[in-house]
């Protein structure tokens, strides 16, 4: 239960920092956005049970129903059924709520890689690798036809830390690892990526040298995080906050909210809190019954890991600005409700370690 109420006291700041950073950008409703956010916790608590309550080993035997929906719904997203915002089609429009099957496509990638890894079990060859790897490529083909390239960078995480403990072969992952710089090279050598992409990722390196200010969200980012200090302004205090000087503050960069306005006690503390779910993500794959929960268990830990790394990271501009939502803090429904599923999912193998 300890993993159950770490996530929660997380989501619940996310709460509390979603509203101080949108409470003075629709003054006719203030707590809209927190209202939102607080509904899809709750909903993220209904989803963490269902995941829970379905025997694990089901999900695996049915891991290639799992999939074939999971590509069917992101085969839908970039046809005429999707919606557009931002340049990107990855939504599907349902009344107010914005469903985003990428997000869920996390979470039913981390089943469908642990049920081939515990099917091949100390055997994952060269053909089998190959296998699993076409497995992943085609959902991360079609996310990147959004185009969403950090959630594609997600997906690298899960199948990397899964296959290491999955038994790839040493000279499998150092020939994957080149094929990943060849893969980058290619990308930015040939102009696959967009302008717009290019710059976001490019930006932290050269801010100075940013002609698309794409670099704007960094700084702005760094000086909030920098007037916090150490015991912060004090909630809802925020300058940088609550002049709305930071954009996607409540989603992308959620975190310079908790940095400004409780400074580096507020910010240590949430990342010791997150240091406590990755251990008792940790603990339950160590304890898990079979290899299929303990290859769950460590994709959803890579998931997390990666993830709080690299939106962390991004804020302070150690890492480039890739999209990457901050788990249970970010403002976002699929989001909330995806990284709800998984904890569920963990507590799924937990739960059945002895039976």
């Amino acid at each position: 239960m300890s993993l159950v109420f770490a996530a929660l006291f997380v989501a619940g700041l996310g709460v509390l920092m979603v509203y101080s950073a949108t409470q003075h950008r629709f003054e006719a409703s203030p707590s809209f956005f927190m209202e939102r956010q607080l509904l899809y916790v709750l909903l993220g608590l209904g989803a963490m049970a269902a995941a829970a309550s379905i025997d694990y080993r089901i999900y695996r035997d049915h891991a290639h129903l799992v999939y074939g929906a999971t590509v069917l719904l992101l085969v839908l997203v970039v046809s005429p059924l999707g919606s557009n915002r931002k340049g990107a089609q990855a939504w599907f429009q349902l009344g107010s709520f914005q469903l985003q099957p990428s997000e869920w496509a996390k979470v039913a990638l981390i089943v469908c890689i642990a049920a081939y890894g515990a099917a091949h079990r100390g055997d994952l060859d060269g053909r089998r690798l190959i296998v699993l790897l076409g497995l992943a490529a085609v959902p991360m083909g079609l996310i990147e036809l959004q185009p969403d390239l950090g959630t594609d960078l997600v997906f690298g995480a899960i199948l990397l830390g899964t296959l290491l403990v999955a038994g790839a072969r040493p000279r499998h992952m150092a020939a994957l690892g080149l094929l990943a710089v060849l893969a980058v090279v290619a990308v930015f050598h040939f102009g696959l990526l967009k302008d717009y992409q290019r710059d976001r990722l490019t930006a932290f390196l050269d801010p100075k040298g940013d002609t698309q200010r794409s670099a704007y969200n960094l700084n702005q980012s760094k000086l909030a995080i920098s007037h916090g200090g150490v015991t912060g302004q004090g909630l809802f205090k925020g300058t940088q906050t609550n002049l709305s000087y930071v954009p996607e503050q409540h989603t992308d960069f959620i975190f310079t909210v908790v940095g400004e306005e409780l400074g580096l006690v507020g910010s240590g503390t949430l990342l010791a809190l997150f240091a406590f779910l990755v251990w008792r993500i940790w603990r339950a794959a160590a304890l898990a019954k079979d290899l299929t929960g303990t290859l769950i268990c460590i994709g959803v830990l890579a998931m997390f890991v990666f993830q709080i790394f690299e939106n962390v990271g991004m804020t302070m501009g150690i890492m480039p600005i890739t999209g990457i939502p901050l788990p249970f803090m970010s403002y976002g429904g699929s989001a909330t409700l995806a990284e709800f599923a998984a904890i569920g999912l963990v507590l799924n193998v937990h739960m059945r370690r002895f039976s």
